[in-house]
C-alpha cells in the first residue's frame, strides 16, 4: 500500500466522488508502478502519494464527472505522458476503449506494462500526432480526444482534431481558464472542423483552478492538417 485508503476516499467524497474497494487497489498499484518506473523514466516530477492522488488521478477523473462520455466511447489521448488523464478515468469507466498515444518509446513501454498489470486493454501507440492522425485507420475515428497540458490551445487543436469524428469531441484539460488562448485558438477550431461547445470551471479540493474546454467537431478536418510542428509553430492557424 502506498496510498492510504481513507485519505483518497476522503478526496474524491470532496469532489463527490465515490471510490470502490476495486478502483483504490488500482489506483494504489498506478501510483506503485509510477514511482518505481520514474527512478529509470521520465515519467512525472510529481512523486508524493498525497500529490499523484490529488493532482494526477482526481485531476483526471473530476473534470469527466463534470462533462458526460457516452457509454463505450472511443477515447484517444494525445501526448498521454505517463497516462493521464485516460488511464485513471479508465479505472472509473471501464465502458470506455482507450488509445494511448506518446512520442516517447520509454513511456509508450511503461503503459504497456500498466495496461496489463491493471487489465486497461488500452492501444498504446508510440508516434507522434501529427504523423499518426494521417494514418486512416486512426483520422476521425474516435468519439473523444483529450490532452492534458500538452502544448498550446491552437496546436492543440491542430494535433487533436483529426483524430476526432464528426459529432465528435476534442477535450483541453487546462490548468486554468485562459480567455487569451481560448480567442487565439478560434480561427484554428473553425479552420479544423469544430466550435467550442462550452467551457467548464472547477478546482481541485486544494484549490487549484481548472478548465475544461470541450470542442465539438462539426465537419471533417481538411486532408493537409495536421500540419508539421515546424509549420504549426512558424504559422499558426
Amino acid at each position: 500500500m502506498l496510498i492510504e485508503k481513507f485519505k483518497l476516499e476522503h478526496l474524491f467524497k470532496q469532489a463527490q466522488l465515490d471510490l470502490t474497494d476495486e478502483q483504490y487497489k488500482r489506483l494504489d498499484k498506478y501510483a506503485q508502478m509510477l514511482i518505481e518506473w520514474n527512478k529509470k523514466v521520465n515519467l512525472t516530477a510529481i512523486i508524493s502519494p498525497e500529490d499523484i492522488s490529488q493532482k494526477h488521478f482526481l485531476d483526471s477523473i473530476l473534470p469527466f464527472s463534470l462533462f458526460e462520455i457516452k457509454k463505450g466511447a472511443k477515447l484517444i489521448d494525445v501526448g498521454t505522458g505517463a497516462g493521464f488523464p485516460s488511464c485513471p478515468l479508465k479505472i472509473f469507466r471501464e465502458d470506455i476503449q482507450i488509445t494511448l498515444l506518446d512520442s516517447l518509446n520509454k513511456r509508450i513501454r511503461f503503459l504497456e506494462t500498466l495496461s496489463d498489470e491493471l487489465n486497461l486493454n488500452a492501444e498504446c501507440i508510440h508516434g507522434r500526432a501529427e504523423e499518426i492522425s494521417h494514418k486512416e485507420i486512426y483520422r476521425e475515428v474516435y468519439d473523444i480526444a483529450t490532452a492534458r497540458a500538452v502544448a498550446s490551445l491552437p496546436m492543440l487543436c491542430e494535433y487533436c482534431l483529426p483524430f476526432v469524428r464528426t459529432g465528435g469531441y476534442f477535450i483541453a484539460l487546462k490548468g486554468k481558464n485562459s480567455e487569451e488562448e481560448i480567442s487565439a485558438a478560434k480561427n484554428a477550431i473553425k479552420v479544423l472542423g469544430g466550435e467550442i461547445d462550452k467551457i467548464i470551471n472547477y478546482s481541485l479540493p486544494n484549490g487549484d483552478k481548472r478548465a475544461l474546454i470541450a470542442i465539438k467537431k462539426i465537419s471533417q478536418t481538411a486532408s493537409k492538417y495536421p500540419r508539421n510542428k515546424g509549420q504549426m509553430t512558424k504559422k499558426p492557424l
